[in-house]
């Protein structure tokens, strides 16, 4: 069973994923981590806001190539597998930047992923929390509420990428997403991931 937790910057995937490690029926889950965390240098992660088309193409390939190692990796995993993020993520991002910029580069990239080789979730977990409650998380981290240059809170790239996930105009790769209120406390949401996640992997 693979299950991928999705999520804006700051909606408690962190929290959740950690409480699900500590479960005692998930000793034997893999965990993958989010496709930044496999990149070595910071200077070589993608820009969250490309500039062009081809730029967000070329991004689209470098989290692919990591894509393809973890399916390499993973695909024969008897337990559960759990996603730090999954390529309906990479989808959403070009969907967002194709409203706002006119890219038109998310029908590319789906074809694209459908080519590839790539790990499709049974069940997506999108932890869906307000603008102004992700604003406040990152605020009490230590960073500004507001941000000009943090992309990844942009109320258009949001609010496009939760339509990703929310609206059935665009159908994700998961085979199922279920969106999870993510407004209260952190702990309050990784609990109700814990218990969602325990019910899948004993059905």
């Amino acid at each position: 069973m693979i299950i991928a937790v999705e999520g804006p910057s700051y909606a408690g995937k962190t929290t959740a994923l950690r409480r699900l490690r500590e479960a005692p029926y998930m000793r034997e889950a893999v965990f993958a981590d989010c496709y930044v965390k496999s990149i070595p240098r910071a200077e070589d992660i993608p820009r969250p806001a490309t500039t062009s088309a081809a730029e967000q193409l070329a991004a689209f390939d470098t989290f692919m190539s990591i894509e393809a190692d973890r399916t390499r990796h993973l695909v024969s995993h008897q337990g559960p597998v759990i996603l730090d993020r999954s390529v309906d993520t990479l989808l959403a991002h070009a969907y967002a930047l194709d409203e706002m910029y006119g890219f038109g580069v998310h029908d590319v990239a789906r074809v694209r992923v459908a080519g590839l080789p790539h790990l499709r979730p049974d069940h997506t977990l999108y932890l869906d929390a307000p603008a102004d409650v992700l604003a406040s998380r990152r605020k009490a981290a230590g960073h500004q509420a507001v941000e000009p240059d943090y992309f990844l809170h942009d109320s258009a790239f949001l609010g496009h990428t939760r339509d990703y996930f929310c609206r059935p105009a665009r159908t994700p790769i998961a085979a199922e997403v279920t969106i999870v209120p993510s407004d209260g406390s952190r702990e309050e949401n990784a609990a109700l991931v814990q218990a969602l996640v325990g019910l899948w992997v004993a059905a």
